[in-house]
């Protein structure tokens, strides 16, 4: 249960584990859990020489639209000097919001985070509800690290977003090897090879910022 406007609510999508005492995070009490990544893919050499790099201004009218909706199962790993998380994630993107879904490495979900026109709502463990305008501030807030959803919904899918300035790196085959923008620098070292999705999408991209670094490795990508 949690409290919006002095109403008590209850987070009804996707039940969080009765074993709440196992899984909270940080600021919630989270356990973090150590998780490898085995990963098999089209790897970019980690020399790759980048053979163009492109400065995109913003485009007016941009704030608020979001890229093409798609759905992915991966898994995600986070450390900054303080703390580190490692577990599963599935994530649905629509042209109205997002359903993130963070699990553990046994597959039990941890906390949900939804975006919708109305804001951003978080669900932890334990049941607890909070709420913001703002994603990033929010899971600051809740989890202890930025999530930059605004961004990522974009990043993860090796393009830019149109609201601010960004920086891409390009390498001989066109593929985009780095994205700078919002104080954020994304890198991607492989990609799912075209002819299994139509268009070369993202397995692993590692984005830093400052002493935190999150790195996401998609499994499976589901687009509409």
């Amino acid at each position: 249960m949690g409290y919006c406007g002095g109403k008590r609510v209850r987070c009804a999508m996707w039940p969080l584990p009765a074993d709440r005492k196992r899984f909270s995070f940080s600021r919630c009490g989270l356990i973090l859990f150590a998780f490898p990544f085995l990963v098999g893919c089209v790897a970019l050499s980690t020399r790759t020489a980048v053979v163009s790099t492109v400065i995109t201004e913003p485009v007016a009218g941009t704030e608020g639209v979001g890229p093409a909706n798609f759905g992915l199962i991966g898994r995600v790993s986070v450390k900054d000097e303080k703390q580190g998380f490692s577990g599963g994630i599935h994530w649905q993107h629509t042209d109205t919001g997002d359903e993130i879904l963070l699990l553990s490495p046994l597959g039990q979900a941890v906390a949900q985070i939804q975006r919708n026109p109305e804001g951003i709502r978080l669900t932890t463990s334990e049941q607890k509800v909070y709420y913001a305008a703002d994603v990033e501030g929010l899971t600051e807030q809740v989890l202890g690290w930025h999530l930059p959803l605004m961004g990522l919904q974009y990043w993860v899918q090796s393009i830019n977003s149109p609201a601010t300035t960004a920086a891409l790196d390009r390498d001989s085959d066109g593929r985009v090897v780095t994205i700078r923008q919002d104080d954020w620098e994304i890198t991607y070292s492989s990609y799912f090879p075209p002819e299994q999705l139509q268009t070369a999408r993202p397995r692993v991209l590692v984005l830093n910022r400052g002493d935190l670094r999150i790195k996401l490795v998609i499994d499976q990508w589901k687009t509409d």
